[in-house]
């Protein structure tokens, strides 16, 4: 399968960020790296000693200020910071996913297929499948751990 995507070095790809629109912060007490910002999404990238670039962070929908990273609980996807968690939107979905195609095309990093589709969730957990083995009342045995002295199954005659 031919990839017709190219890796930017990192002064390239800044270039191309700042030009199609995104906010630059260069990252405090660090060089050659920058948190890049659109959509209300960030992420960050930095130079690798081979003068390409790298993402550092990866990217994430901006709430209070901090990434939060996209957890999917199979019956919906939540945005999570280290302080909160709410339930993602479309309209958060869609921006993450536009930042996400759009810093791939900046950075020259292939652009997959699956990922393509829609966003990615970073995390799954799906909470409904933990501890259903368990019993509700640990004291009282599941019907499948009581021992069937086959008295239940005949019938009783008159």
């Amino acid at each position: 399968m031919a990839n017709n995507e190219q890796r930017r070095v990192y002064e390239e790809a800044v270039t191309w960020l700042r030009d199609h629109g995104f906010d630059i912060l260069e990252a405090p007490g660090t060089a050659n790296r920058v948190f890049v910002k659109k959509y209300n999404a960030s992420a960050a990238i930095e130079k690798e000693d081979d003068g390409y670039v790298r993402v550092f962070a990866r990217p994430g929908y901006l709430i209070g200020g901090e990434i939060a990273r996209l957890v999917d609980k199979g019956y919906q996807k939540f945005l999570k910071t280290t302080k909160t968690e709410i339930p993602a939107t479309a309209d958060h979905l869609k921006a993450l996913h536009d930042f996400s195609e759009e810093l791939k095309e900046a950075t020259g990093a292939p652009s997959l297929y699956n990922e393509s589709l829609g966003t990615v969730s970073d995390r799954y957990q799906y909470d409904r499948v933990e501890g259903r083995e368990a019993p509700a009342d640990p004291a009282k045995p599941r019907p499948w751990q009581v021992k069937d002295t086959g008295e239940t199954n005949k019938k009783k005659r008159a």
